[in-house]
């Protein structure tokens, strides 16, 4: 993989992890437009760290929240922060399970299959619209709605879906406010991201033999500042704009997908 291919994709990350667009869908659509010759292996490596480098965008966006969550869980009192990080620890657990025990199964999805990306673009599409017609609330997240919402994420592995459209979608048609489901959307994710990251490292022969490092540079860093000069705008239009028209942006590019395949 060239230097500029690397760019570009860690600019296509930054760009559309905050959507709910799918960006790993974005990112096997570049691929294989920009006929990158990654192995399923480097290729699900390269997209680990480009997630990496935006969960690490999310951590400094939320930087005072989780700063807050942490200091009431120091105190051992049982509050709704408590219960807040209770939840996305739920949350995390059907994600951990795919992650354990179908790693080689997934690995081999991320070979560029457009047909894949394309069919999972489409059933976003179809979430984001459902959630666009459900009704406005004022509930909180519970433990079965985490878990529920947990569920979606873990599916949302697959490239094509969404993660944050699944999660938020998923969410809205639970029942909770869109705020505060955007929110916990994007900080579910974080300790999942973090936790592949050091998976990979604990790999660190295997990058460094395989794998040219100078592209992953590039592109983490790509991913980094594209996501953090983009997170404070991305996120208040996941809050606030209609999602009907992320559905629709779905269908197209789904849709364009299959055509491609």
């Amino acid at each position: 993989m060239s230097e500029l291919i690397a760019l570009l994709l860690g600019i296509v990350q930054g760009l559309t992890e905050f959507l709910p667009v799918s960006s790993s869908g974005h990112l096997e659509l570049a691929k294989a437009l920009t006929q990158t010759d990654f192995m399923a292996k480097e290729s699900l490596l390269f997209t680990i760290v480009l997630h990496a480098a935006t969960a690490l965008s999310t951590v400094v966006f939320f930087r005072k929240d989780i700063g807050f969550i942490l200091k009431e869980l120091l105190t051992f009192k049982v509050n709704p922060s408590f219960y807040f990080a209770l939840y996305i620890l739920l949350s995390m657990i059907p994600a951990v399970f795919v992650g354990l025990f179908l790693e080689d199964f997934i690995t081999q999805l991320f070979e560029q299959n457009i047909v894949l990306v394309g069919a999972m673009l489409l059933f976003t599409g179809v979430l984001l619209f459902l959630a666009d017609r459900a009704k406005s609330t004022t509930k909180d997240i519970n433990a079965s709605n985490a878990i529920v919402i947990g569920i979606l994420q873990a599916i949302a592995i697959l490239p094509g879906i969404s993660r944050s459209g699944a999660t938020i979608a998923t969410a809205v048609l639970l029942g909770i406010d869109k705020e505060k489901a955007a929110r916990f959307s994007f900080l579910m994710v974080v300790p999942l991201i973090l936790g592949s990251m050091a998976k990979s490292l604990l790999n660190a022969e295997t990058i460094v033999t395989d794998t040219s490092l100078l592209p992953i540079i590039i592109g983490f860093i790509a991913a980094f500042f594209t996501g953090l000069a983009a997170c404070k705008w991305m996120i208040a239009m996941v809050k606030k704009a209609q999602l009907k028209y992320f559905s629709w942006y779905c269908f197209t590019v789904g849709l364009l997908a299959l055509i491609l395949a």
